[in-house]
């Protein structure tokens, strides 16, 4: 028989940006709960949120648990009877152990002999029973970005629980959670609906909870508040900004929405749009509007939380509220125009970017140096406009714009720089040296900006390496990670063939002349560290480890011949037949070597066998058409070549003691051949690596 459960945490108003990876989290551990506790689930568990509630709903929960079948292996029959037959003191106690009579042990036949056995059988528990031992504990082991404390409960959570529905099958199941008692009640909105309601069942929930002004489906919610907003913006005949997140944002905010739509003074146009757009945006969650041109339009549309008696005040409160903060930008853009861009790069000196690495000034100054060397090798002919967009890209971190909206950084910068006539190019790249923002977002279409970027993010990467502020654990205060994975992919985009060990060394070298620090050893660490964002990148692609350790093993520096060499490496081992056994081949030739620290020089003299001419003569063949292959990027040819020595090498390895006792010189000689070859199909990739 299955059951319906119903779990609903009431609380106090939840985060917008905490709610959707909360109710995941909530899922997933309820699955991973029930599945441990043997309770089958035959159907998909749900979950469901508002800002005040978190719901989790199966309809196909096992009434009890799964019988639990225990198999138990004693110690060997020689050992738990005497030569009489009789018990000894191992198989009584093994027996008393079991909660089992020693009649009841059986023997089984294992490879090591007989042993005793006993097979036992668990019944299984009400699913209720265990869910209230259970459920305090999974509640309490959601994650959230930010818990709190309140009052006396030793409970931390996100935000205070006011009360606990719980039930299977319409009853109750009873434990406690943040000192609250579950029941079989709940509440609906907070100010159009706040009785207490008495729930019999999922269905029965579902259908009081939405006559009390609650939309408990979030996607519904979102649905709900896209329409609304629409509609809303329709009514001045305009549309609607185009913001996924700012819909789901809104829609995590409110349990039961309404919109209405606002004016703002025409005047206000005047001010750049991403300010207007922002200060709406971020501050009031409020939609700017567009006419049929796509130009703003002096309106904008607010969601709220409850059905208003009288639209009008409500507007007019929006408008009240946006009007002075409309008012603060244009005041803000106004002051900041009365200054250039290139003034306030001095205003940086009072900034402390880190204690240990100066202010942002200085920070400027070593990743200027450091784009003017980039531009030189992939933009020699735009230096001029590096160096002037690496001047000026952190300018407006301190105007008064940027300090009231600091998510207008770069935004701003590339408003005021076209306001003084620089040119578009270097605007665009005060703007673009930030993207991406997020773990795949948007790269740079800008080369100018796609060089500064490059330059500001390696900046960063090895002041703090240099400093000891590498990331550690979940712990990655400066972004490293994403910073190192940005460098990665404009590499790729932009299809520059750069080598990342020169553009670390030169960073590594600027930042030495203001901090000391082991140059030797941080460059080792930063580039083991990009290999690791790498391989992890390129595992997400789905390429398989094996295929990207045996790329990245033999070479990582140039970017773009990393990818390329992997998706050739990977074509061949997928298309060859004889794949398998040149990387076993391979693997022989490594395995030899592992332990030889000299390197050895060839004498054909001292050749006795003839799979040694063979061998030399087909390596000396084919070397220098692989590496043709290889001066052209053709890894896939290359590997192809290579096939040609496998049989000479297997017959080498069956017909001749490589590593023979009786001649140093010999031995040394042999050695050097295989050090050659190594040599040769390291240029390629590490097939030592394939798991064969």
């Amino acid at each position: 028989m299955s059951a319906e459960l119903l779990l609903e945490i009431g609380t106090e108003e939840i985060p917008s940006a905490y709610l959707e990876e909360g109710l995941n989290e909530l899922r997933r551990l309820a699955e991973a709960c029930l599945k441990e506790n043997r309770i089958e689930v035959t159907g998909n568990l749900r979950t469901y949120g508002t800002p005040r509630r978190l719901v989790l709903i199966g309809k196909t929960i096992a009434e009890k648990q799964e019988d639990l079948v225990k198999e138990m292996t004693g110690p060997p029959k020689t050992v738990a009877y005497d030569k009489e037959g009789k018990p000894t003191k191992a198989a009584i106690g093994f027996a008393r152990r079991q909660g089992v009579s020693v009649d009841e042990l059986e023997c089984i036949e294992t490879a090591k002999g007989e042993y005793l056995f006993i097979k036992s059988k668990i019944p299984g528990r009400p699913a209720r029973d265990i869910l209230a031992e259970v459920l305090p504990k999974l509640v309490g082991n959601i994650p959230w970005p930010k818990s709190m404390r309140w009052g006396s409960v030793g409970f931390s959570f996100v935000r205070p629980v006011h009360w606990v529905l719980a039930l299977l099958n319409g009853e109750v199941i009873p434990f406690e959670v943040a000192g609250v008692k579950s029941g079989n009640t709940t509440r609906g909105h907070r100010f159009m609906a706040p009785e207490v309601m008495k729930i019999v069942d999922v269905r029965d929930y579902f259908a009081k909870i939405e006559k009390s002004f609650v939309l408990v489906d979030q996607k519904e919610r979102e649905q709900v508040v896209e329409k609304l907003v629409i509609e809303a913006a329709e009514s001045v005949g305009g549309k609607p900004a185009k913001d996924r997140d700012l819909l789901s944002t809104v829609a995590n905010l409110v349990e039961y929405p309404s919109a209405v739509c606002g004016n703002f003074d025409r005047s206000f146009l005047d001010v750049p749009e991403p300010v207007l757009i922002t200060a709406m945006r971020e501050h009031q969650k409020y939609f700017a509007v567009y006419d049929g041109e796509d130009r703003l339009m002096p309106n904008f549309v607010a969601v709220n939380n409850t059905i208003a008696r009288d639209t009008s005040v409500v507007k007019r409160g929006h408008e009240r509220v946006l009007r002075a903060r409309l008012s603060d930008a244009d005041f803000f853009f106004k002051e900041d125009l009365k200054r250039p861009l290139q003034d306030r790069l001095e205003d940086l000196k009072r900034v402390t970017y880190q204690a240990d690495l100066g202010t942002s000034y200085s920070k400027v100054q070593r990743f200027s140096r450091l784009a003017e060397y980039l531009g030189g090798k992939v933009l020699p002919g735009k230096i001029e406009q590096i160096k002037i967009a690496a001047s000026l890209c952190k300018c407006d971190l301190v105007s008064q714009m940027v300090t009231e909206f600091p998510s207008l950084q770069g935004v701003v910068g590339k408003v005021y720089a076209r306001i003084e006539g620089q040119p578009e190019e270097v605007c665009a790249a005060i703007y673009e040296h930030y993207l991406p923002t997020k773990a795949g977002g948007q790269l740079p279409t800008s080369r100018i900006g796609a060089v500064v970027g490059l330059a500001d993010r390696m900046d960063t990467i090895i002041g703090c390496f240099a400093v000891g502020l590498e990331p550690s654990g979940t712990a990655d205060p400066f972004a490293l990670r994403r910073h190192s994975l940005s460098i990665i992919r404009i590499v790729e985009d932009m299809g520059w063939d750069l080598s990342l060990k020169e553009f670390i060394e030169r960073g590594l070298s600027i930042s030495r002349e203001e901090v000391e620090f082991d140059k030797g050893r941080v460059f080792a660490k930063i580039s083991d560290f990009f290999k690791e964002r790498y391989k992890q990148m390129m595992l997400r692609s789905d390429y398989e480890t094996d295929l990207i350790e045996a790329a990245i093993s033999v070479e990582f520096d140039r970017i773009n011949d990393l990818r390329l060499r992997i998706e050739q490496l990977k074509r061949f081992a997928t298309e060859s037949s004889e794949f398998h056994d040149l990387a076993l081949t391979f693997k022989r030739v490594t395995n030899i070597l592992k332990k030889q620290e000299k390197t050895f020089e060839v004498d054909t003299n001292l050749f006795k066998e003839t799979s040694e001419s063979v061998l030399w003569k087909t390596f000396q063949a084919l070397k220098d058409d692989v590496y043709g292959c290889l001066g052209r990027k053709d890894y896939y040819g290359a590997l192809g070549l290579m096939l040609k020595l496998r049989k000479p090498v297997d017959d080498f390895f069956d017909e001749v003691e490589i590593l023979t006792k009786e001649n140093e010189a010999l031995k040394a000689n042999r050695v050097g051949i295989l050090q050659q070859l190594s040599r040769l199909f390291l240029s390629v990739a590490d097939l030592s690596k394939f798991s064969i």
